[in-house]
């Protein structure tokens, strides 16, 4: 079946949803082909019945995604916010709890490696460690602080956080990999503290997905052709394939709905098998 936001990979008849508001950080994407995970995602939220926020840094991309939401029959808003701004996340928390009276699912789709100048440990500025760890751990774990006051006056909530299958497996960078297995280890921490309010919180590892993000941004960082990027990635997968963004977003919708009311602090991977051999 195509990629495409009519009837993608993604869509189904579904309302496991039905009747939540769920914000979607991180719901744009850069330039490229195909989709991005956090467009994916707000799109198959709102296709299986929920209320969506879609936020994102570029505030022309979450509009778009708010539109091609819209243009399916559901309900989307859209917001811009830096994640390393508190107060632009305190201002999305309260625009989906006054706009439809509750916040049910946060999803947190943010992250940066190459694009904020992520290397080698020996060889990676202070200014660029600082920058990926503001955006990848601090912005998760205070979009989390600030819907977490939400959702435990009201006694419930699921929180999808998008770690990455780096945080367990060989990468050659230090910052990303480093944040994104602090986002683990924060999900893990908030899954206890939180579960006597009756909210789960869990987090997604991607693999190697098909996403502008992954293979567009390398393709002109390291001057390729995006066909050679691909093949590359191919070629460590034992599935022989890439995911691509409606695999991840279909796990998230698993870890925020109902179908897992017993699940919590755990962490999926999504890589197709890459890990089992930890290449």
């Amino acid at each position: 079946m195509a990629d495409s936001p009519e009837r993608g990979p993604g869509w189904t008849a579904g309302k496991r949803l039905d009747g939540k508001v769920a914000v979607v950080i991180g719901a744009g994407q850069g330039a490229g082909e195909g989709f991005g995970n956090g467009r994916a995602a707000a799109m198959r939220y709102a296709r299986e019945g929920a209320r969506v926020l879609a936020v994102d840094r570029n505030g022309e991309s979450a509009a778009e995604t708010a539109a091609l939401i819209r243009a399916e029959g559901f309900e989307c808003l859209s917001q811009a916010a830096d994640v390393t701004r508190d107060a632009d996340l305190v201002a999305v928390m309260a625009t989906a709890k006054q706009t439809w009276g509750t916040l049910d699912v946060l999803h947190n789709n943010v992250g940066v490696s190459l694009a904020g100048g992520d290397a080698e440990l020996t060889e990676i500025t202070e200014e660029a460690f600082d920058n990926i760890y503001r955006i990848n751990l601090r912005g998760t774990a205070f979009a989390c602080k600030h819907a977490l006051l939400i959702m435990r006056e009201q006694r419930s909530g699921a929180i999808v956080n998008i770690s990455s299958a780096a945080a367990t497996g060989r990468y050659p960078y230090a910052a990303y990999k480093a944040t994104k297995a602090a986002v683990v280890a924060l999900t893990e921490q908030l899954a206890l503290q939180n579960a006597p309010y009756g909210i789960r919180v869990n987090c997604v590892l991607p693999g190697l997905i098909s996403t502008p993000m992954a293979v567009d941004t390398r393709a002109r960082t390291w001057n390729q052709p995006r066909e050679q990027v691909l093949a590359e990635r191919v070629a460590k997968v034992p599935l022989g394939k890439l995911g691509t963004a409606w695999d991840v977003a279909n796990a998230a919708l698993f870890l925020a709905c109902d179908d897992a009311a017993f699940v919590t602090g755990v962490s999926l991977l999504v890589d197709g098998g890459r890990m089992l051999n930890r290449s």
